[in-house]
Order: structure tokens, then sequence, then C-alpha cells
């Protein structure tokens, strides 16, 4: 069970927030990142306490206010955080689309490469598109962990919810992620991942196993719909949760017609090859 509060490196707190659900795990995790100016990495949910809590936990000094990606859980907590102590709004707008939040108005809006320094530290923006199109990961130099955002979660997986999410995008952004060798990952819910190799590995292999068992259902159960082929392809999966799941086999069936393996009229699917 995660602390609602931890120093977890030097110069590094989080902060949980207390919206535990399905879909977040234990909650939302609120990073601080410094002491005399501090950068607040997704200060979430707008929940009062919550945010009264980064603002007291930061002692006054909150400098930057930064948003991995601007889905419900992690941005909409920047608008109070914003009133309460002015500080500058950092990340990339919300796409069109569902499940965005439209309150959330960056002043500064980042790029891939871009740093974030003050005598304490350092954070490189790294664009990791897949999840979310506008979604960042932030690379603390002297620590040399990455905040991940929803991009890396602790213990489990993401839904990628199409349009806006993109298999093929989130699979080459994890493989970014892995290249940059980090010693930890500092994920949006969960803990701290101390092995980052190996949890993005498994990532990968698990979507492409996913894929896997696309392709397969696809053949074996030619000309359905992607709600059809849902029983079929997560059988592992608890089906209260299918509706979320339909939106991941989306995006791998368009991954797939893209790769020119299979093909879809009227929304029905069948295998190319």
């Amino acid at each position: 069970m995660l602390p609602a509060f931890a120093e977890i490196a030097p110069g590094v707190r989080r902060i949980l927030a207390p919206n535990p659900s399905m879909m977040t795990g234990p909650g939302t995790n609120t990073y601080l990142v410094g002491e005399s100016a501090v950068a607040v990495i997704d200060p979430g949910p707008i929940i009062s306490e919550h945010v009264e809590d980064i603002v007291e936990k930061s002692k006054g000094c909150i400098q930057w206010i930064l948003a991995t990606h601007t889905h419900p859980d992690h941005s909409p907590g920047v608008v109070l955080l914003t009133e309460m102590t002015g500080a500058e709004v950092l990340g990339i707008p919300a796409p069109d689309g569902q499940h965005q939040d439209r309150t959330f108005a960056p002043t500064r809006i980042l790029a891939d490469g871009d740093v974030l320094a003050t005598d304490e530290f350092q954070l490189e923006v790294v664009h990791t598109p897949g999840h979310a199109s506008n979604h960042v990961c932030f690379r603390h130099a002297e620590l040399n962990w990455l905040f991940t955002g929803d991009h890396v979660i602790d213990g489990s997986t993401v839904v990628i919810d199409p349009p806006d999410g993109d298999m093929k995008d989130y699979i080459e952004s994890l493989q970014k992620c892995k290249d940059l060798d980090c010693e930890a990952l500092a994920p949006g819910h969960g803990d701290v991942i101390r092995d980052p190799a190996r949890a993005i590995d498994w990532i990968i292999a698990h979507r492409l196993e996913r894929e896997g068992k696309v392709k397969a259902a696809i053949e074996a159960n030619p000309n359905r719909t992607t709600h059809e082929l849902v029983p079929h392809v997560y059988r592992d999966v608890d089906p209260k949760l299918f509706g979320w799941a339909e939106r991941s086999l989306l995006a791998h069936v368009l991954k797939l017609e893209a790769d020119g393996l299979v093909v879809q009229a009227n929304g029905r699917w069948n295998r190319l090859i």
C-alpha cells in the first residue's frame, strides 16, 4: 500500500491523490521536484484537500506546474493550484476527443528535448505519444529518473483509446523510454519502478502478445466487430472492463490495418494475410 506522502529520492517527494479506482489504482501520483524552486508534476484531479497539501508541502516555493497529459485524473487540479500559487503552467494543450481536460491552458507549450533547469535539478522533456498524443515524460538529469505519467505505470498496463491513443506510437515511445537507460521510473500510478528495462520489455511483450491474440481472433472469427471480438481476445480480463478493453482492441486492429495485415468494411474486420 502506497503511503499518502513519501520522499522517494533526494529532492523528490510524492503525494498520493485520494482518487483510488479500478482505473487509477491507489490514486494519481503528484510529484514535487526540488526544494527552493519546486516543479509540481501532475496535480491530479480537482480535489481541494489534495491541492492544498501540494501547496503546504512545497512550502510556497512552486515555480512550475507540469502536466504529463490532459486526462481527467492528471491535470484538472492545475487550475486551482495556479489560482493559489500563480506558478507557470507547462505542458501540451488537450487534443480533440473525449476524456480530455479542456481547462488545461499552459502558459508555455513544451516540446521534445526542452530542458527546465534550476540550481538543484534539470528536467528534460521527452515526448511520448501513444496513451495520449500530448503525453510527455520528464527525465531528471541528476537522478537519471524518468517521471512517466501514464506511459508506464506500476504493475499494470494502460488503455490506448483511439483516435487520440495510438498503439504504434505507444510501442515506439516505450522503446524510446527504454533507450534512455534510466535508473528508475516514477509512474503516474503505483510505486517507483527500479528495473525500467525489465518493466518496459514486459509491457511491449504483453502488447505484442495481445496483438497476436487479435490476429488469431479475427482469423477464427471473420467479419466481426470489435465489440464481438472482445470476449475472444480478453478472456483473462474481468467482463466489467470489456468497454475499456474494446478501446485498446480497436487500437490494435488500427495498427494491424496500418501494417497491411487486416482490413475492415462497415466496422467488421478480416485478415488479409
